[in-house]
């Protein structure tokens, strides 16, 4: 049984001038223990489905149908207050800028006892023990004594280290992390993603990596979500989708990323930018910028289809019904 499942989500902002709709019908699914990476360009929907599910989507979004399930329970429905009791206890969350889950305030010993004492059933002093141990699995030298230090007196690594033993400290069942390498140095990058794949193996942990660096994506992830407008391009294990992209949108992006075993004079570029929410295209969303567009990507919006090993949202699969071949063609490119 899959440990989240996300089915026909759809997330609505409603506005004075009609409702924009930023996620449009999307469905995929986490396996227990597995690293699901998300990605996509800004505005492509990542962090808002991240969102969705931990029940932290900003006022007006509001999820207007479809369903969140987790371990089978339906959880996008439920009252903030019971909503509360699951973020953190079964959902961790690590966020991009760690100074956003840190109070300032507070010791980061206090607020890892804080969490753990409201979603376990232990003491103080075995709270403290273990956020301690949180704190040395996760590379915190000297944890006894900085345990008690404010967020102030930790480099912005260290903090984001910190929060990932925050996310870790009622044992949750799925972390969702949205960008935790993004604001951080390129060598520090590195640590953080080992980091975070070791500790949540080694407490069982599936996670949601919402990245916009497939980098990150291939070093990480068991499989990825492409996602663009709202929906999900391609679905499928991380060296496939690399390797054999099935979608236009994910072999374009692949084509942007050097290769220091390949010559080229320029880098591949996707033409054109992701449309705004008011003015999504009819058909295939990705069709005013792909380059093998034909007339039934302007007509009908396609749903995942397989291909070879993954899943893409393309009339050009051979899984799809096809045009007649003379009107399958690709457009001519201006």
């Amino acid at each position: 049984m899959s440990l989240l499942q996300v089915q026909n989500l759809v997330v609505e902002f409603p506005g004075r001038h009609g409702t924009l709709r930023a996620l449009d019908q999307l469905s995929f699914e986490i396996a227990p223990g597995e690293i699901l990476g998300v990605v996509g360009e800004s505005g492509a929907g990542k962090s808002l489905t991240g969102a969705a599910i931990i029940g932290l989507l900003e006022p007006p979004g509001r999820i207007a149908s479809g369903q969140i399930l987790l371990e089978g329970e339906r959880i996008d429905n439920l009252p903030p207050a019971q909503m509360r009791r699951i973020r953190g206890r079964r959902i961790g969350a690590i966020f991009q800028d760690p100074l956003t889950s840190l109070n300032p305030l507070y010791s980061i010993g206090r607020q890892l006892i804080e969490t753990i004492t409201t979603h376990l059933p232990l003491s103080h002093a075995q709270a403290r023990r273990r956020a301690i141990e949180l704190l040395q699995e996760t590379g915190i030298p000297a944890a006894q004594e900085r345990i008690d230090h404010y967020p102030h007196q930790f480099s912005g690594g260290m903090r984001q280290r910190v929060v990932i033993a925050l996310a870790l400290a009622a044992e949750p069942k799925l972390i969702v992390a949205d960008e935790p390498t993004t604001a951080l140095d390129v060598s520090i990058q590195a640590q953080i993603i080992n980091l975070l794949k070791s500790v949540c193996k080694k407490h069982g942990a599936a996670v949601m990596l919402i990245t916009h660096d497939m980098g990150v994506i291939a070093e990480t992830c068991d499989r990825v979500a492409v996602m663009y407008a709202g929906r999900i391009a391609e679905i499928g294990p991380v060296r496939e989708v690399i390797h054999a992209a099935a979608h236009p949108y994910t072999q374009g992006l692949m084509s942007c990323i050097p290769d220091i075993e390949i010559e080229r004079a320029r880098l591949h570029q996707i033409d054109g930018a992701m449309p705004r929410l008011n003015a999504i295209p009819p058909g295939c969303a990705f069709n005013p910028r792909c380059r093998q567009v034909f007339a039934r990507c302007h007509q009908e919006r396609p749903e995942l289809m397989p291909a070879a090993t993954t899943q893409a949202a393309c009339w050009l699969l051979p899984s799809s019904t096809s045009a007649p071949l003379a009107a399958a063609l690709p457009e001519a490119q201006s």
